[in-house]
C-alpha cells in the first residue's frame, strides 16, 4: 500500500515533467493510472480501517475514481463515462460513473476554464474556437465597412450622363436612386462597356433601360450569418446595404474578409 501511495504520488509530478519538458507522454493513460490507484487506495483504506458499517467494493471504486480523473483532466466527462461503461461491459455503475464525472468536472473547469491540451495551443497561439467564425463576424459592425464612394444616378439621367460619372469613379458599380433616396436598381461598367462609345446611343438610352436589380440586398442591423449566407446564395461580391429602406452604400465581400482577418490577429496577439 506504501508503495501505490507512492506511485500515486509520483506520477502526476512525473508526467507534469514530461509534459511540461516537451515530451510526448500523454495524459490519457496516466490520467487512467493515477485514477485507479486513488480508487483503490480509498476504498481499500477505508475497508481496512473499518469505519463504514459495509465494505467498499473495490473494484467499483477503482473503476469510477478512473472516470473522475480522466473526466477532471482532459475535460471530457462523456468520453470517461463511455470509456468505463466499455471496459465493465454494462451500465451497472452509470449512475456512479455520472455523478463523479459531473463533480470531477465541474470542480476543475472552476478553478481551471481550459484543458491541458487546449493549454497547450493557448501558448503556442494556435488555438482558434469553434465559434470564433461566429464570434469574430458577429463584431463587425455593417455600418462601418459600408462603402459610401459609389457615385450614384438617376433613373432617368441618359448614358452620356453616366459615362461622365464612370470618367469620376474609380468604382465600376453605380446604383440608381429614385427622388425619395430609394435604391430602384444598379448598373454595372460591363453593362454599358460595349455602347458606352456609341454617341447615337449616348443620348437615346436612359439608365433605367440599363439597370437591373442587384442580385440580393443586405439589410442594416442583420447578423454576419445572413450577410454571408447572401454573399453565397448570390455569389455576388458587392451587395447594397439598406437602412429603414433608404439606400445606404454597398459592402463587399473583401471588406468583410479583411475586418475578419484584422479581429483573427488581433485575438491571437492578445
Amino acid at each position: 500500500m506504501l508503495f501505490l501511495g507512492l506511485v500515486l504520488l509520483v506520477k502526476p509530478i512525473a508526467s507534469a515533467i514530461t509534459i511540461g519538458a516537451g515530451g510526448s507522454g500523454g495524459i490519457f493513460a496516466p490520467s487512467l493510472f493515477a485514477g485507479a490507484i486513488a480508487g483503490f487506495l480509498f476504498s481499500y483504506v477505508l475497508n481496512y480501517l473499518g469505519w463504514l458499517p459495509v465494505s467498499l467494493p473495490v473494484a467499483h471504486f477503482t473503476l469510477v475514481a478512473m472516470c473522475g480523473l480522466m473526466s477532471g483532466v482532459q475535460h471530457a466527462p462523456l468520453s470517461a463515462i463511455f470509456l468505463i461503461a466499455e471496459l465493465t461491459g454494462g451500465y451497472a455503475l452509470f449512475l456512479p460513473l455520472m455523478l463523479v464525472s459531473a463533480i470531477s468536472f465541474l470542480t476543475t473547469t472552476y478553478f481551471d476554464k481550459a484543458s491541458l491540451y487546449k493549454q497547450q495551443l493557448q501558448d503556442t497561439g494556435r488555438y482558434i474556437p469553434e465559434s470564433t467564425d461566429e464570434e469574430l463576424l458577429d463584431q463587425i459592425d455593417l455600418r462601418k465597412i459600408t462603402e459610401k464612394d459609389l457615385l450614384p444616378t438617376e433613373p432617368e439621367a441618359s448614358l452620356a450622363e453616366l459615362c461622365e460619372l464612370v470618367k469620376k469613379s474609380k468604382r465600376n458599380i453605380f446604383p440608381v436612386l429614385g427622388a425619395d433616396g430609394a435604391l430602384v436598381g444598379i448598373v454595372t461598367l460591363d453593362d454599358i462597356r460595349t455602347i458606352m462609345f456609341d454617341p447615337v446611343k449616348q443620348h437615346q438610352l436612359r439608365v433605367k433601360n440599363l439597370m437591373h436589380s442587384p442580385p440580393d440586398f443586405i439589410f442594416l442591423g442583420e447578423n454576419m450569418q445572413i450577410v454571408m449566407g447572401k454573399f453565397e446564395r448570390s455569389g455576388a461580391w458587392n451587395l447594397p446595404v439598406l437602412a429603414d429602406g433608404k439606400y445606404l452604400g454597398f459592402i463587399s465581400k473583401s471588406r468583410i474578409f479583411n475586418a475578419y482577418r484584422k479581429r483573427l490577429i488581433k485575438q491571437n496577439q492578445d
